[in-house]
């Protein structure tokens, strides 16, 4: 059974879910923090419209995300509209152009549950390349993308370029959900941006410590995931969700027992 572990593409897709992971992690906590998760959820259903190749996700994925971020910012329309307009012209484009496909659309089940093990020396590359560019941002620019995310005004009184940074940022998140979209598919990506961070929000409330600690859990359950689906034979995105769903519940669990201990402690002093 687990002789699949000697297989390349076995392989390939092991080193690829860990690059992912981290990624997700870390644009999951800016995500969250920023509180623009439904902005996630428009930008992953209007990547539908570039159903075929990744690469018409990733332009589709971007422009989307850039025009909410100038509608909302610029137009002075509600961010929630401009996202519902995004999210239903990606959706109604990518309709059409499945009708429009002649014969069966071979892409459709991956871009919608996700297939590790299409994954290939190419798309290693372009993982790497992606997470080491968004770590470089991270090591470079951590304290002005904090400021940013938690108080935009008080970081344009410090003469920050708030605008620039927010699209950086945005553009950063359609490349990475276009990315994890060939993990996990669009259908259970959201979970991959959000999970991890409630989890480690259980623990800690600081931007930091909760990046770290959402790595160590995405990374974890992803990996946690691949194993499940060898084991029981099972898709590997779902497996991956599961154990996030079952981490958090337990996690949960423990957070209010601990509550419950200190408070017996603190009524018996």
């Amino acid at each position: 059974m687990f002789d699949i572990f000697s297989y390349t593409f076995f392989q390939n897709a092991v080193i690829g879910i860990m690059l992912v992971s981290i990624a997700s992690a870390i644009i999951g906590t800016y995500v969250v923090c920023r509180r623009m998760v439904f902005v996630t959820g428009g930008i992953t259903h209007a990547s539908f419209a570039g159903l075929s190749p990744a690469l018409t996700a990733g332009i589709f994925a971007i422009a989307s995300a850039l025009g909410v971020e100038w509608l909302s910012t610029r137009q002075h329309v509600r961010e929630d509209s401009a996202i519902g307009v995004v999210w239903a012209l990606g959706m109604a484009l990518g309709t059409i152009f499945i009708f429009l496909t002649p014969g069966y659309v071979p892409e459709l089940s991956s871009f919608l549950f996700g297939n590790v093990l299409t994954i290939g020396t190419a798309d290693l590359i372009a993982f790497g390349a992606y997470l080491a560019v968004l770590l470089a941002v991270m090591a470079l620019l951590f304290p002005a993308i904090r400021s940013c995310a938690f108080d935009p005004n008080f970081a344009r009184t410090q003469g920050l370029p708030v605008y620039a940074i927010n699209l950086m940022m945005t553009v950063l998140t359609s490349v990475c959900i276009v990315l994890t979209i060939r993990l996990i598919g669009i259908m259970l990506l959201m979970s991959l941006f959000t999970m991890p961070q409630m989890i480690a929000e259980l623990r800690t409330h600081r931007l930091l410590p909760l990046m770290c600690w959402s790595v160590v859990i995405s990374l974890a359950c992803s990996l946690g995931g691949v194993l499940l689906s060898v084991v029981l034979s099972v898709p590997v995105s779902a497996s991956i969700v599961l154990l996030l769903i079952i981490l958090y519940a337990v996690a949960r669990i423990g957070a209010r027992l601990s509550r419950l201990c200190n408070k017996t402690e603190q009524s018996s002093l």
